[in-house]
């Protein structure tokens, strides 16, 4: 079960949040502490620490685990960690009027089929989820993705019976037979068109850029360790090229750093097969240039007008202000 994109108890972050308070001041001041959850995304963050890339690059990185998007965002806006990495369409929900300022660094990895829409073999558009039930969690990427699609065919989520639900539940609830139509991932993608009322309706291969991971850092971060940013930019990179050249041994060092559900390595390499990797070509040509923005720009604005439309956003932004080139400098 990917874990990425869900929540738990508010009380469960904030005690979490507190015990982090509790690290000593001298490592909090050495070491640069980047947030993360269980995602097949985030490997390369464990071969850039292991492989030492990190350490060649002058940064200290701590990688420390936190599944909930409140806890990471509650630490981040507290100074508990420094950065974290999320789903682009999952930060503009935390900007507030009194919280830190956060800027997108750089991009992870990139859905290239590992989420989708499992459908009834007779809705065979995005316009024909029109008046249908349809699962998919409320406020998370799932939600986004949906939203995306119906906006380009002319629909909006009101268009639907929603059925707020976990993208597990949701693929379930879809292979008994009790909606006609999931937004999930695999396993239940797979075991939905295998149903034999079911069929893919469509997955993310077909929308390159809108569900990616990023890192992100608020604004006093990046103005006071801008050249630690940096250095992490590049041992991403050079972990990104060990992905390509010793995909086994990469593997094998992602599985066990990633860890829960993604520890075995045979199960972290059928995963990776539904991202793709964003190299050091990839993320210059999806941010852009702060003149002139790359893809990034769309999938950002995307995000924008569907949580200002489920009246989810308490700030007005625009594209151009959640970004920051400083991981591309020289």
């Amino acid at each position: 079960m990917v874990m990425r994109r869900f929540g738990v108890l508010a009380a469960v972050a904030s005690a979490a949040v507190l015990a982090l308070g509790a690290l000593p001041q001298s490592a909090a001041a050495e070491t640069f502490k980047l947030a993360y959850s269980t995602w097949v995304g985030y490997g390369p963050l464990f071969i850039a620490r292991d492989k030492g890339f990190f350490e060649k690059e002058g940064v200290d990185v701590e990688l420390i685990n936190m599944e909930d998007p409140k806890l990471r965002f509650a630490a981040l806006a507290a100074g508990k960690i420094d950065a974290l990495a999320t789903t682009i369409d999952t930060m503009p929900l935390y900007l507030k009027p009194d919280a830190p300022k956060y800027k997108y660094l750089f991009a992870l990895d990139d859905s290239k089929g590992g989420d989708g829409i499992v459908a009834t073999k007779e809705i065979k558009s995005i316009a024909d989820l029109k008046g249908k039930k349809v699962a998919f969690g409320e406020g998370t990427v799932s939600q986004f993705y949906l939203d995306v699609l119906l906006k380009e065919a002319g629909l909006k989520e009101s268009d639907v019976q929603a059925i707020n639900m976990t993208a597990g539940d949701a693929g379930s609830a879809f292979v008994a037979g009790n909606v006609d139509a999931a937004v999930t991932w695999e396993p239940w993608l797979t075991r939905g068109k295998q149903a034999e009322h079911g069929h893919l309706l469509t997955d993310s291969s077909s929308t390159p850029g809108l569900i990616t991971d990023v890192v992100l850092a608020p604004e006093s971060v990046i103005d006071k360790r801008g050249g630690e940013l940096k250095a992490i930019y590049r041992g991403w990179i050079q972990a990104v090229e060990f992905v390509k050249t010793n995909p086994d041994e990469a593997n094998a060092i992602m599985a066990k750093g990633v860890g829960g559900w993604l520890k075995e390595p045979a199960v972290f390499a059928e995963t990776l097969q539904g991202i793709v990797y964003y190299d050091q070509a990839a993320n210059e040509a999806f941010f852009g240039s702060a003149g002139k923005m790359g893809g990034l720009k769309k999938t950002v604005g995307n995000a924008l007008d569907v949580w200002s439309g489920l009246g989810k956003l308490q700030v007005k932004v625009a594209p151009e202000d959640l970004v920051s080139h400083i991981a591309f400098e020289k």
